[in-house]
């Protein structure tokens, strides 16, 4: 390939080169030691120097230099991996270069030549290619050379990004190179001429992390199944690790679980992903964490800057994020000062007169007569006109969607992120239904009407708090801004920590959220979706109304049909709006919470904000979010509580008992008061308050538990604890009266308040930043979904291991080779998959999670087969496969698979030769090979009868389809008993015998087996003839009586043979096609299985030959091994064809 000209001082340096062409102008060289005999040691210690040092040809061995005559210097232009390669380069040189050179004096200007065309030449291979999207294209498209070259991957196999690093064996390094691409990494070393190379798929990846050793700092330790690798390198370790985890994150949630599990659009296109792309992934996401965003959003720009804080009197230097529809700034330091400011609030964007103290000034206007100054922006004149167009088209979409209030609704919403899109069209008469409906929605929070009346006492300690909690906030709002765009600060944390008045708390969970812009924004929404799902019946319909009357049921507002009818429009509302996630368990207990102190239609919009962009990944079938989150905190529990860790090693306990903790927010847990102090910090910081609450929970019973002896005890003493947890306005109950007259009697217990319990929380783990938890969400996202991926394996497994013979590790391997095969479609389809196998649906039953089409099967049919047909193979695994497809979706399952390797290798001779008789008879064998299809087997016209609409006087042919169906209810219900097999004419015969035979080619006794095969050949042709004599003198005999009945023959040729009936196969029936064939069946040839099976019998060496036992643990591994390099060099070949 041709290289970025690079200078070389000293041509021949320590002689590791050996010239093999040269002219006046160029020098093609050969790297010393390659093509030499091996063990010499000049080509060891080149090599290992080569892998060291990473010249360009260390995987290069020739290249091609241009010396200026009477120059010290060369330039290295060329290299390739192989002569003809560079051959090709030099002879390119000779007859474009060579004569125009001679013309030039000036070595500079021959020498700026030749680089010209040699940049020019890459220029034009790498356009539209992978390599012009990098950063240095010309480094990567070198190293994407040695990428191919090492590891023979199609093409389609994404280079990503590559690092030198070492990969350790105990305590042995081994200096090379991990190149990590869209589906694998993999690592290449040669030292001392020994080379070691390896490919992990991602899909295999079970565990990441970063671990100290005691002989280096931190290595990078990557886990599967089978064993640990680690690497380490001197520089860009963090960015390797962040990036690694990336990518097999990526893999994993776009093979196992695509549809259920949240991911962009651009990262399920892998022949988009660049690292440059990873990086703006990974800061989307941050963003989209930090602010609570709608997971629809999408990162525009990014600009440091800094924002008027008029609080603080001065400007705060922090980070500008642009998103579709937000503005949002976040100081250096993680939580000290933050803005967000929805597009939708904007009035307008300017720029300002630049100054010395105001450089670069921009001026947001918002709709709160309040305005933003921003300065120090970068390309300020780009990121306003952006923001502006960007502004524009939103205030167009917003009066769209309002002026469908004062005409006919004749378009539908336009709702940006939602994933679920509904018609809204409706009549007049329907929009005076839906002005009726509004009026019927519940307008204040359910708490107005319901307020328990506690003692004068308490009531009035109560008013007193709240009071004081009011003046606080107003203060607050004063200084600091009120709605949306207020000023996030330290100081609201501690305001938020001392609880939220109830007056202001629904109107600041919606402001947390910023689902008070979804509301400003889709008016009407709500209320149109309750109209829609009214009356509608669906399985969330059914658990809404199972779990109505559990949400709350001491709270008064639940114990009435007022807050009952509210909570079940509102969860309806929701189901209905996204059906993806329906209704989930905890849902009701929340939404019970937020209809409380939030209107009906503002509770609906704080449900989705919860559903959709705070917990996301939570309220679905099987709760992915939350357990990863439960995995994430048992880490944090290992770092923050190293002592409690210490003395509980396996933590599990504690995730189940603190994942209700996460799912309902500890309103399942805390009593209701305090619980609601939690909800309130939530809102306000999202995920990470509910962990660093959970630490602290933990933190304070930290001794109890180390002293507990068992996990029964350590949940009583959790339990215990949240259940005393009081809210600082409640008054703890009176202590028991002492049983004793003594003095000394134990002190009344101090019950912990809520507000001493999250200050603390704050205090103690308040560094853990929302940067660090999606690092860690992203990490144990690959755990928990390998841990799924394990739970489904042990299942399938479970369910196939009663019905075959073959051992349970033997039967775990050949799953991994059928899974593998999944991938590997997944990995380098074309796009020709079938629709059911681009996507794994883990909703489905263990064994059809992993199905194989036709393609797939042949391909592991030539892997695992114990007798290979030669050219004939490819036509026995279409047999195969039609043979196995019982179903005839054309797709097989595990189990079905399954069963066909035990018949190989573990059934006796006469199951082996039943499936091969089954191969030759229909539907197994169709009337045209080179195109296998259901539609030329004659048994398609008797399992699955067409109907047509025929005239009056065609009537009849309607009633034998009517009967022909009876007749097939009939052989469903005799399934279960063993079916006889039906007889094999002439033409299935030959190409029976051609079968066998082919599988005899190579082997040790091949002209014994031959020889065999034919007298067991000779043998049924002579018997099949001898009852083909007989049933036709028989037919000859009934004509000559008047009377000849279709079929007779052969069914007493059947009733001889002692094997065959009139009833079907197990795979379908060809009894009603002779009936109606042309042919005679009584003067058409046949013979049955029992006949072949027992002239079989007759050669031992036929009969050694299929009872010989074979190693599957061999096949299986030699399967593993030539997988990979099978699929990948038809397609590479498929490449060059094309």
């Amino acid at each position: 390939m041709w290289l970025n000209p690079e200078e070389v001082l000293l041509k021949n340096a320590l002689k590791l080169w050996v010239t093999e062409k040269s002219n006046n102008f160029f020098l093609l060289q050969r790297r010393r030691g390659h093509g030499d005999s091996a063990g010499k040691i000049t080509g060891l210690l080149v090599g290992a120097l080569d892998t060291v040092l990473d010249s360009n040809a260390r995987v290069t061995p020739f290249r091609i230099l241009l010396q200026v005559p009477g120059s010290q210097v060369s330039w290295v232009i060329a290299s390739g991996a192989a002569l003809e390669e560079v051959n090709r380069h030099w002879d390119w040189l000779v007859y474009n270069l060579l004569r125009s050179l001679s013309v030039f004096e000036n070595k500079e200007d021959l020498t700026n030549f030749v680089k010209g065309k040699v940049k020019g030449l890459i220029a034009e291979e790498v356009r539209g290619k992978q390599a012009a999207q990098e950063d240095d294209p010309e480094k990567f498209r070198e190293a994407l050379q040695k990428f191919k070259l090492h590891f023979g991957l199609p093409s389609s196999e994404k280079l990503v990004i590559h690092y030198s690093c070492c990969c350790w064996k105990g305590h042995v390094p081994r200096q090379g190179w991990l190149y990590l691409s869209i589906n694998h990494m993999a690592f290449y070393s040669f030292l001392l001429g020994k080379e070691v190379k390896f490919v992990i798929p991602w899909a295999e990846v079970t565990k990441l992390e970063r671990v100290s050793t005691g002989l280096m700092t931190d290595v990078l330790r990557v886990s599967t199944r089978q064993r640990q690798r680690d690497f380490s390198m001197f520089l860009s370790l963090d960015e390797a690790f962040h990036i690694i985890t990336q990518l097999a994150d990526i893999a994993l949630r776009r093979l196992l679980d695509s549809g259920g599990l949240e991911l962009d659009r651009v990262l399920l296109q892998p022949a988009r992903i660049t690292k440059r792309v990873l990086e703006e992934q990974a800061l989307r996401q941050y963003v989209l964490a930090l602010f609570r965003l709608p997971r629809g959003e999408h990162l525009q720009e990014v600009a440091s800057c800094s924002v008027w804080t008029p609080h603080a009197r001065c400007h705060t230097a922090g980070t500008l994020y642009c998103t579709d529809s937000y503005l949002a700034f976040a100081s250096r330091e993680e939580g000290l000062c933050s803005l967000l400011i929805p597009l939708s609030e904007v009035i307008s964007i300017e720029k300002a007169e630049s100054t010395a103290l105001l450089p670069d000034p921009v001026i947001v206007s918002v709709r709160s007569k309040k305005a933003f100054q921003l300065i120090d922006l970068q390309r300020r004149a780009v990121l306003v006109d952006s923001l502006t167009a960007r502004h524009r088209a939103l205030q167009w979409k917003h009066a769209m969607f309002r002026s469908k209030g004062n005409s006919k609704r004749a378009l539908s919403s336009p709702a940006p992120y939602y994933t679920f899109y509904y018609d809204t069209m409706y009549s007049d008469g329907e929009e005076i239904e839906d002005k009726a409906l509004r009026h019927s929605l519940n307008q204040e929070a359910l708490i107005a009407f319901h307020n328990a009346q506690p003692d004068s006492e308490s009531s009035n300690n109560k008013a007193t708090v709240e009071q004081m909690k009011e003046r606080l906030w107003e203060d607050h709002f004063s200084e600091y801004g009120r709605g949306v765009h207020m000023f996030r600060t330290e100081k609201i944390q501690k305001l938020v920590a001392m609880g939220i008045p109830e007056s202001i708390r629904g109107e600041l969970w919606m402001t947390f959220s910023d689902a008070s812009s979804e509301l400003a924004s889709h008016p009407d929404y709500y209320s149109r979706l309750v109209q829609e799902s009214t009356g509608r019946s669906s399985l969330a319909t059914e658990e809404i109304e199972r779990d109505l009357h559990r949400s709350l049921p001491d709270h008064p507002a639940f114990q009435k049909d007022t807050g009952i009818s509210a909570l079940r429009r509102v969860l309806t509302a929701y189901a209905h709006r996204n059906p993806k996630i329906g209704y989930c368990q905890s849902m009701n207990i929340l939404a019970s919470v937020l209809l409380l102190y939030t209107k009906e239609e503002e509770a609906f919009w704080l449900l989705v904000a919860v559903c959709e962009r705070m917990l996301p990944d939570y309220f679905t079938r099987r709760v992915i979010g939350a357990q990863i989150d439960q995995s994430v905190f048992e880490e944090l529990i290992r770092a923050r509580l190293s002592e409690l860790a210490e003395h509980i090693p396996d933590l599990s306990p504690l995730s189940s008992v603190s994942l209700s903790w996460f799912l309902t927010l500890f309103l399942s847990v805390l009593p209701f008061r305090s619980a609601v102090c939690v909800v309130d910090c939530f809102f306000f910081h999202g995920i990470k308050a509910i962990f660093q609450l959970g630490l602290a929970v933990l933190d304070a019973n930290a001794t109890a538990l180390c002293a507990s002896l068992d996990d029964g005890q350590a949940l009583m003493i959790l339990t215990g604890f949240l259940e005393q947890v009081r809210h600082d306005e409640e008054r703890s109950p009176p202590p028991p009266p002492s049983q004793s007259g003594e003095e000394g009697s134990a002190p009344p217990a101090v019950h912990p308040q809520i507000t001493d319990l999250i200050t603390d929380s704050y205090e103690k783990f308040g560094d853990l930043t929302v940067r660090q938890i999606e690092r860690l969400r992203c990490r144990h996202r690959i755990q928990v979904l390998q841990a799924h991926e394990d739970t489904t394996k042990e299942n399938a497994l479970r369910l196939v291991v009663p019905e075959v013979s073959l051992s349970p590790v033997d039967l775990s391997d050949v799953y991994d080779l059928f899974k593998t095969e999944h991938f590997i479609s997944l990995y380098w389809g074309d796009g020709s998959t079938e629709v059911a196998l681009q996507h794994h649906d883990p909703a489905r039953p263990y064994l059809d999670q992993y199905r194989l089409d036709r393609a797939q099967f042949k391909s592991l049919y030539g892997l695992l087969v114990p007798w290979l047909c030669g050219v004939h193979t490819d036509t026995v695994a279409n047999r195969t496969f039609t043979l196995l497809d019982q179903d005839r979706d054309a797709l097989l399952t595990f189990r079905e698979f399954s069963g066909w390797l035990n018949i190989l290798y573990c059934e006796e001779l006469s199951e082996k030769m039943r499936l091969l008789y089954r191969l030759h008879i229909p539907p197994a064998l169709t009337e045209n090979e080179d195109e296998p299809s259901l539609m030329k087997s004659p048994i398609l016209s008797t399992t699955r009868p067409l109907y047509v609409d025929l005239p009056e006087e065609e009537m009849k042919g309607y009633q034998e389809q009517l009967k022909q169906m009876l007749r097939d209810l009939a052989k469903e219900k005799e399934k279960t008993l063993e079916k006889p097999l039906p007889l094999m004419n002439q033409r299935e015969f030959i190409q029976f015998c051609k079968t066998v035979s082919s599988m005899f080619h190579g082997h040790p006794d091949e002209n014994e087996l031959f020889q065999g095969i034919a007298t067991v050949t000779s043998l049924v042709l002579q018997i099949g003839e001898a009852g083909h004599r007989g049933r036709c003198s028989g037919s000859d005999r009934s004509n000559e009586g008047g009377t000849r009945e279709s079929g007779g023959g052969a069914r007493e040729g059947l009733e001889d043979s002692g094997d065959c009936s009139e009833d079907t196969p197990v795979f379908g029936s060809r009894g009603e096609e002779e009936e109606g064939s042309l042919t005679e069946p009584g003067s058409e040839w046949t013979v049955s299985f029992a006949q072949i099976l027992a002239s079989m019998l007759t050669e031992q060496m036929l009969v050694n030959f299929f009872e010989a036992p074979v190693d599957l643990p061999a096949k299986v591994a030699a399967a593993k091994v030539k997988q990979y390099h099978q699929r990948a060099g038809l397609l590479m070949l498929e490449h060059r064809l094309s």
